[in-house]
């Protein structure tokens, strides 16, 4: 499973990092990226789900 962040539409709301920390974190203007390749660990699979579900913005992409 990968996580995917789409720049154009993050608005740094922030929600993802508090929900995924270990797949998400926010850049020091608080927009959102993926740690490393986006990449989810085993086991926080259904916390990478719910970020994406809680994004506002509709930002977060995940595939598998």
């Amino acid at each position: 499973m990968k996580a995917i962040v789409d720049a154009t539409k993050c608005e740094g709301y922030g929600v993802c990092a508090e929900k995924c920390p270990e797949v998400f974190v926010l850049d020091e203007w608080g927009y959102a990226s993926v740690v490393g390749d986006g990449d989810v660990a085993a086991g926080e699979e259904e916390n990478a789900r719910a970020a994406a579900a809680a994004c506002p913005e509709d930002a977060i992409i995940i595939e598998g």
